[in-house]
């Protein structure tokens, strides 16, 4: 038997009702600008992994949770405000309430800042494991368009930075990083799916609605045309019974916000991944229970 698959939707803010425009102005640290339609949600949220290359690196420096969030270098490089990676060294990156599409133009900066401009390789992934390189980008304010480079039509939720391994004699060795913004990206919203389905069940509990309207509300509220919905599940079962349960049940919460009055007009598509893309590890039940979900995209 199967536990309940907990869903995920992407839209996720915090549980707050999210507006469709929170357009901010940014400074990139070379004195310029970068403007962002989603605000300081376009920013990534998690350090995933983390390889510290070699040189010299102050103990400010050395953080990689200084990579995340809105860009705050202050022009004082000893500010604690930036990551350097080390020559050779690399960061893994999630977005958690948001997701990097593609768009028209630059979908993603990266904010490369420090005494020194250094360059990286950039990849990007939809689940961390399975990676799509981007090539070299130069130091400084990096803007990447990944049209032609990624597939199309997929939503990417980690970036890996990796330090090309040249000019590394500083103190801070490698290239320093102060943020890294989805500029082309879609919201995420989360929901547990305990409260949606019984375990091995592919119908929706009766006290479901509930948690259903509400996310319809937000959905609306996040001016959300056309979504997508995704369901995945954990490792437990066959490879086969996985991958139909998480389609059935991607098709039973799209059918009934296909039928919300709030979503009318909505453009709603499903599909199911199975146990193939896991966000955490499966040996735990912790682990296990993010992996059962359902995730809405938008595009």
């Amino acid at each position: 038997m199967l536990p309940a698959l907990t869903i995920l939707l992407a839209a996720l803010a915090a549980p707050a009702l999210a507006q469709p425009d929170e357009s901010s102005e940014y400074q990139d640290g070379k004195r310029g600008t970068v403007t962002l339609p989603q605000g300081d949600r376009s920013f990534a949220d998690v350090v995933v992994a983390h390889n510290q290359g070699t040189g010299k690196i102050v103990d400010g420096a050395r953080d990689p949770k200084a990579a995340l969030g809105a860009p705050d270098f202050s022009g004082d490089v000893d500010d604690g405000s930036f990551l350097s990676l080390g020559c050779d060294g690399s960061v893994i990156l999630q977005f958690t309430d948001n997701a990097l599409i593609d768009v028209e133009g630059p979908d993603l900066y990266v904010f490369e800042v420090g005494p020194n401009v250094e360059a990286m390789s950039l990849a990007i992934s939809e689940d961390g494991t399975t990676w799509t390189d981007l090539g070299e980008i130069s130091g400084g304010r990096a803007e990447v368009d990944i049209a032609g480079l990624a597939p199309t039509d997929t939503s990417f939720r980690y970036v890996r930075l990796t330090d090309d391994g040249i000019d590394c004699g500083s103190r801070f060795a490698g290239s320093d990083i102060d943020a890294v913004a989805a500029i082309g990206s879609t919201m995420r919203f989360v929901l547990e799916g305990e409260v949606l389905f019984g375990v091995d069940s592919t119908e929706l509990r009766n006290d479901a609605q509930t948690a259903l309207d509400a996310l319809a509300l937000d959905i609306a509220a996040a001016d959300l045309g056309s979504f997508r919905v995704i369901g995945h599940t954990d490792s437990t079962g066959s490879d086969d019974y996985n991958l139909a349960l998480s389609q059935e049940r991607a098709k039973a919460v799209r059918t009934y916000l296909g039928n919300h009055p709030d979503l009318a007009g909505a453009t709603i598509t499903s599909e199911g991944r199975g146990e193939t893309e896991p966000v955490a590890n499966n040996a735990t039940e912790a682990g296990r229970s993010k992996n059962r979900r359902v995730e809405i995209i938008g595009y």
